[in-house]
């Protein structure tokens, strides 16, 4: 057998090209429905639709060559090991992405005024709220960023207050309000121009 006008063997085909060939696939495939899962839940159907499209592809290719070596049991592990490896790939990428905004509520005892200023300063919009809890009245500071900035927040409110309640959520949309970084913040910007 020839590939790439190279001349391998029949065994090295079966049980070691073709499996790792089918676990590049799978990584590929659930990569990118792992991401495309994230798009849907943020409402970029635009790009979801794009990934579902190449998902659906490489997945055929992919389950294709498992169902046309069913003898060969190192297919069904490469599978396998592809679909899981896929999932971590996945996940990292969309975190090394950091797409879309979140929401930061922190809660201190601390000097609100301070504390906001710092946030300021950084450019973050800081919006204050009186907040009353177990311990009495507290200070409660509302911020909606994108999550590539998100660490830059916890980091000054850690060292402002290392004992701040602070909770993060992820936003499906906003509108209006200060936001730093409206441009070309999302991969379905680049599609609408």
């Amino acid at each position: 057998m020839e590939l790439f006008g190279i001349q391998i063997s029949e065994n090295v085909f079966s049980y070691l090209v073709l499996p790792l060939f089918i676990f590049c696939a799978r990584i590929c495939d659930v990569s990118i429905g792992t991401i495309r899962i994230i798009m849907i839940a943020r409402s970029q159907r635009a790009v979801a639709a794009l990934l579902g499209f190449f998902e659906v592809i490489i997945w055929l290719v992919a389950v294709s060559q498992v169902l046309s070596h069913l003898n060969n049991v190192i297919t069904y592990i490469a599978y396998g090991a592809g679909f899981a490896a896929g999932n971590f790939i996945g996940i990292s990428i969309e975190d090394r992405l950091a797409l879309g905004m979140q929401a930061v509520q922190i809660i201190t005892e601390e000097n609100l005024k301070a504390l906001s200023m710092l946030l300021r300063q950084e450019g973050f919009g800081v919006t204050n709220l009186a907040a009353k809890g177990q311990k009495g009245q507290m200070d409660f500071i509302y911020i909606v960023t994108s999550r590539k900035r998100t660490n830059a927040v916890l980091a000054i409110v850690t060292e402002f207050d290392p004992n701040a309640f602070i909770s993060v959520t992820d936003l499906r949309s906003s509108h209006s309000g200060f936001v730093r970084e409206r441009k070309a913040n999302s991969i379905n910007d680049f599609f609408r121009k």
